[in-house]
């Protein structure tokens, strides 16, 4: 699905075109808008330098290499310059060149826990262990850089053929940092290969239960308990330094800097193109930026056979949706879940679109699909019953979604506050609308407030609430601050004008039924806004606790 972008016609509209794309880190028109600008201007010092950046980040990497020739003609020790060329060397295995390169980068590579690594990978292509492992303890600083030095110190170990200093590196890396799915991959494909098989089961076993259902993991595991082989995680330097440069990727992208994470990503797979992590991490970046287009042809670039394909697979399905393209979209998560009707993940998906265009009987269904492949359900589970609920609820069956807003509440622990704030929000808020369970529902509206204070949803909920119990003048508060928060919403600003009739607003509460009214509403709930427009709130109105017998009021 490539993406065409119109060129200016002039050196000075490519140039502000790629300017305005870059600012908005559309990386792929600044890297076409540069390009031509580059054509009427080649020898343009601050527009190559641009272009280079643009170049990396959209994975030109022949464009690029010819930019940071340039550059280091004027500056030569321009870091991400020789970075590049350097990474370009250990490509071509030209393993002198790339540490040459390396070296240069302009600051003490000693402290540069890229160059410092990556060097360590040079050293190792030219079959020099002991070189490369006095390199990679050069790295010194911060704490988290013992991790990095272990783990690539044990990958490198491994690759020239030293298992005993592999096990015992990656041995205090993994005990180091149990929570990270390389360094625990690397691991147990070491203890596999050294015959070791029940220690890398349980290594995948343990991080199974921090993170349930990851791919890699159960991937793994199906392999070593079926007696299968398992590769190194790293077979080639090309590999390794690709490896160095996912890992910093990785973090940058963690970090929120996604202009420098798609450039390790980038270089990354130029290195080693059968990467799929970094496929997925430089998909989930270019989704976040909106540049869908470019993502899905990331995420279809990920082999048949790998464990990320049907993650893969739904990354596509809702950036498809994302492009408004939804009846595709559906289309294709209907046919990779006829392919594998255990994916929960996808089965996820697909009720995540049908109800956010508003086939909510139809999520339901989805979902239920989900829920029966779950077995005994777990923590990890409780966002499938609540988005279960929320079908039902609004498909009109009321009953099934209180059973599953109160499974999802069992499920979901007060550790998990913030979330579970959610759970209440939805459950009391429907009790009130009901005029349900007044009390307990007005206790749980509280709690959510108190973990999500912010949340311009969950204050109209507990504005909602007085507002049934006739404490209006509590309402007129809690359903301003929602507006404040939550200003384009149609249902909080019709509940801020229902508020402020009931205490003789009445010139306000017009002015914000007919917000409501042009904020696009429901169509039942439009109806109701024009009518309260022309006619008001009747005087007979009665709040909800006039309305629950008492014996209903505190569990109906």
């Amino acid at each position: 699905m490539a993406v065409e972008f119109p060129e200016a016609d002039s050196l000075e509209g490519n140039y502000l075109a790629a300017i305005v794309a870059g600012s908005a880190r559309d990386t792929g028109a600044a890297a076409v808008y540069f390009r031509e600008a580059l054509r009427d201007d080649p020898r343009n010092p601050e527009l190559v330098e641009r272009a280079f950046v643009a170049f990396l980040a959209d994975g030109d990497m022949r464009e690029a290499f010819r930019a940071a020739q340039q550059i280091i003609k004027r500056e030569p020790n321009n870091g991400l310059a020789r970075l590049a060329l350097g990474v370009k060397a250990l490509e071509a295995k030209q393993y002198a060149t790339a540490r040459r390169e390396l070296v240069r980068g302009g600051r003490g590579y000693a402290n540069d826990i890229t160059a410092t690594l990556l060097t360590a990978w040079a050293w190792a292509g030219s079959g020099n262990l002991k070189r490369a492992l006095e390199t990679v303890d050069r790295l010194k600083g911060e704490s988290s850089y013992n991790v990095f030095r272990d783990y690539h110190a044990g990958l490198i170990a491994a690759m020239r053929g030293n298992p005993k200093e592999a096990e015992r590196r990656l041995g205090a890396s993994y005990n180091a940092e149990r929570t990270t799915l390389r360094v625990v991959d690397a691991y147990g494909r070491l203890e596999a290969a050294q015959g070791r098989k029940d220690n890398a089961i349980a290594a995948y076993e343990a991080f199974e239960k921090l993170m349930p259902r990851h791919p890699v993991v159960r991937a793994a595991l199906k392999d070593l308990k079926a007696g299968k082989d398992m590769k190194p995680l790293v077979v080639t330097p090309q590999q390794g330094a690709a490896e160095v440069l996912y890992g910093l990727g990785a973090a940058g992208n963690s970090q929120g800097d996604e202009v420098a994470a798609m450039i390790y990503l980038r270089l990354a797979l130029f290195l080693n193109p059968d990467h799929d992590l970094a496929k997925i991490t430089l998909g989930d970046i270019l989704e976040r930026l909106k540049q869908y287009e470019q993502a899905i042809e990331v995420y279809k670039s990920l082999p048949s056979d790998s464990p990320l394909k049907a993650h893969g697979e739904v990354q596509i399905a809702l950036s498809l949706d994302a492009l408004d393209k939804t009846d595709e979209a559906i289309a294709y998560l209907q046919a990779d879940v006829a392919r594998n009707p255990g994916d929960i993940e996808g089965l996820t998906a697909l009720g995540s679109i049908l109800q956010k265009r508003k086939r909510f009987a139809e999520s339901a269904e989805v979902y239920s699909k989900a829920i029966a492949q779950i077995g005994t359900p777990e923590l990890a589970n409780w966002p499938l019953f609540y988005s279960r609920g929320i079908g039902y609820e609004r498909s009109k069956q009321w009953p099934k979604a209180e059973a599953d807003f109160k499974k999802a509440l069992e499920l979901a622990p007060e550790s998990i506050g913030r979330d579970r704030a959610l759970i209440l929000n939805y459950l009391a808020y429907s009790w009130v609308d009901q005029g349900l369970n007044i009390d307990e529902a007005f206790q749980m509206l509280r709690r959510a407030v108190e973990l999500r204070p912010r949340d311009g949803y969950i204050v109209d909920s507990l504005g909602w609430a007085y507002y049934r119990l006739g404490r209006y003048d509590d309402a007129v508060r809690e359903l301003e601050k929602a507006v404040d928060l939550r200003p384009a919403d149609p249902t909080i600003n019709d509940h801020l004008g229902d508020a402020y009739w009931k205490v003789g607003r009445k010139l306000e509460a017009k002015f914000q039924w007919n917000h409501a009214r042009d904020l696009d509403p429901e169509p039942e709930d439009l109806v109701k806004i024009k009518k309260k427009i022309e006619q008001g709130l009747p005087d007979n109105d009665k709040p909800a606790a006039a309305e629950v017998p008492k014996t209903e009021k505190n569990g109906g």
